[in-house]
C-alpha cells in the first residue's frame, strides 16, 4: 500500500477553465517546493505538454478506454513515482464519457484512482445558482467525492462574496476565486490549444503567469490538505515489460521516433516500452534533420499538426527521400495520423515521402472519437485479428482511405495501409494497453539490424 496525495480537477462542461486551473495549480505547487506529477484524463496530447512545463516531469494520460480500468492506478503510480502530489486534469464535463456513458469520463477515472474532485465553475454569469449547480454535481453520483469548488472568471468583490455565501449555505468549500484573466489565455487551434512545443518561450511565460494567478487566488494549503485525504493505493506501479529471454543480441537496435514541432502527439510510455523491449530510442525532427539517426532500424511517426508545417516538411527533401528508401528496403515503420500524412504522396498539394499511394488534404470536418478496431492483416504492429481500442482526432482526409491490404477493420470500414513493413493509419493507440506492439517492433528492428 502506498500513500499518494492526489486530486482531480473537473468542471461542469468544457470551457469552464479546467486547463487554466489545473496547469496553474501544478505550476504553483511546484514553485512551492513540491514534486508534482501532472496527468490528463483521456487521449489528449496537448494539455500534457503544458503540464510538463508546469511540473518539470513528463505529462501523463489516464485513459481507461484505451488502456483498461485495471491500469489506471498502476499508470498513475508509475507516472507519479517520487512525486509529493498528483494533479489530474479532467476531460469535458465531470460525468461526460464515451457515447453518453460513464466510460472514460473524469468521474470514472476519479473513482478508479480514489481521488477527491475539485470542480472549476465559470461563475461569470451566475449568482446563487452556483450552489444549485455544485449541489447537483455532488449528489449525482455519491461514489464521487466533491471536495470543493474553484470559482473562475469572477467579476468583482461583491460577486465573489455572493458566490461564497451561496456555496457556504450548502456546506461546499470554496478553495479559490479567480478573476477574469484573458491575458494569460493560450492560443487555440482547431483541435484545442496550440501545443507547448510549438511555442515554448511563450508557453513558459504563460505557465509562470498561471502560477502567479493561482497562487494569489487559490488556497494552496487547503488544496494539498484535500489531496492528502485520498486513501492508500494497493495496486503496484506499472512498469514496461522487459524483452523476453532469447538469443543474445550484440547491439540494441535503434528505433527513431519523430519529434519536433510537427509531431507532438505521443505518450511517454511509448518510448519507455521501446527501451524496455531492447531498443535505443532516438528522436528525429522532420522539420530540421536531413537524415535518420545513425543505425536506425525502425521508425515510429506519431501524431501532430503536419498540415501547419507542410511547406517545411516538403522542403526537407533529403529526409523525405531517405524515409522513402528506408520503407522501400522493407524496414519497419509505424505511422499514426500525422505520420500517415507524412508518408503520403502529397499533403495539400505539397510533395511528402511518397511511401503510400494516397494523397492527403485538410478539410473542414472534424473526425473525433474512440474506435474498436481489428487488425486486417499481419503487420509489424501485430497479427491479423488483433483487437484494439484506438482514437481518431483529425481534420484531414486521405484518398484513397486504405490500400488493398488495410491496417484496420473498423466495424466494416477499411482504414489505413499495410505495405511491406509499413503500418500506417489514422488510429492513435496507447501502447501501455498493448505492450506487445513495442516488443514486436523491436524484434523486427533487431532482425533488420542483423
Amino acid at each position: 500500500m502506498v500513500s499518494l496525495p492526489r486530486l482531480v480537477v473537473a468542471a461542469p462542461a468544457s470551457g469552464h477553465g479546467k486547463t487554466t486551473v489545473a496547469t496553474g495549480l501544478m505550476a504553483a505547487l511546484a514553485e512551492s517546493g513540491l514534486a508534482v506529477s501532472g496527468h490528463k484524463v483521456g487521449p489528449d496530447y496537448i494539455d500534457p505538454g503544458y503540464h510538463a512545463l508546469a511540473t518539470g516531469r513528463p505529462g501523463r494520460n489516464l485513459d481507461p478506454v484505451l488502456c483498461g480500468e485495471d491500469l489506471m492506478v498502476p499508470l498513475l503510480r508509475h507516472g507519479a513515482a517520487g512525486a509529493d502530489i498528483a494533479v489530474v486534469e479532467g476531460v469535458m464535463g465531470l460525468y461526460d464519457g464515451r457515447g453518453g456513458t460513464e466510460e472514460g469520463s473524469t468521474a470514472h477515472v476519479a473513482r478508479l484512482i480514489g481521488a477527491p474532485v475539485i470542480l472549476v465553475v465559470d461563475a461569470s454569469a451566475q449568482g446563487r445558482s452556483v450552489a444549485a449547480l455544485a449541489a447537483g454535481f455532488a449528489a449525482y453520483d455519491r461514489r464521487i467525492r466533491l471536495g470543493g469548488v474553484v470559482l473562475n472568471r469572477v467579476g468583482s468583490d461583491r460577486h465573489e462574496q455572493m458566490l461564497r455565501v451561496a456555496l457556504g449555505d450548502i456546506g461546499m468549500p470554496v478553495l479559490g476565486a479567480l478573476r477574469r484573466h484573458d491575458a494569460v489565455a493560450a492560443p487555440s487551434r482547431h483541435l484545442g490549444l496550440v501545443p507547448a512545443a510549438e511555442r515554448r518561450p511563450a508557453a513558459v511565460q504563460a505557465i509562470r503567469a498561471l502560477a502567479l494567478l493561482v497562487r494569489g487566488a487559490v488556497d494552496l494549503d487547503a488544496v494539498v490538505a484535500l489531496a492528502r485525504t485520498a486513501g492508500a493505493l494497493t495496486r503496484a506501479a506499472w512498469s514496461p515489460p522487459s524483452r523476453c529471454a532469447g538469443p543474445a543480441r550484440t547491439a540494441r537496435p535503434v528505433v527513431a521516433v519523430a519529434g519536433g514541432s510537427a509531431f507532438t502527439f505521443g505518450y511517454a510510455e511509448t518510448t519507455e516500452l521501446l527501451a524496455a523491449a531492447g531498443a535505443d530510442v532516438a528522436t528525429v525532427d522532420p522539420l530540421r534533420d536531413e537524415t535518420l539517426p545513425s543505425r536506425t532500424a525502425a521508425l515510429v511517426i506519431g501524431g501532430g499538426f503536419p498540415e501547419q508545417y507542410g511547406s517545411e516538411l516538403s522542403a526537407n527533401e533529403r529526409l523525405r527521400r531517405e524515409v522513402a528508401r528506408f520503407a522501400a528496403a522493407g524496414l519497419p515503420v509505424i505511422a499514426e495520423c500525422a505520420g500517415l500524412l507524412y508518408l503520403a504522396r502529397q499533403l495539400d498539394g505539397r510533395p511528402m515521402c511518397g511511401v503510400l499511394p494516397t494523397a492527403a488534404r485538410m478539410t473542414g470536418r472534424l473526425t473525433l472519437g474512440y474506435r474498436d478496431a481489428v487488425a486486417a492483416a499481419d503487420s509489424v504492429l501485430g497479427p491479423a485479428g488483433l483487437t484494439v481500442r484506438g482514437h481518431e482526432f483529425h481534420r484531414t482526409t486521405v484518398t484513397p482511405a486504405s490500400s488493398a491490404t488495410p491496417a484496420w477493420d473498423l466495424a466494416g470500414r477499411r482504414e489505413g495501409f499495410v505495405r511491406r513493413a509499413v503500418h500506417a493509419s489514422y488510429l492513435h493507440l496507447h501502447w501501455a494497453g498493448r505492450p506487445e506492439i513495442a516488443a514486436r517492433l523491436v524484434g523486427a528492428a533487431a532482425g533488420a539490424a542483423a
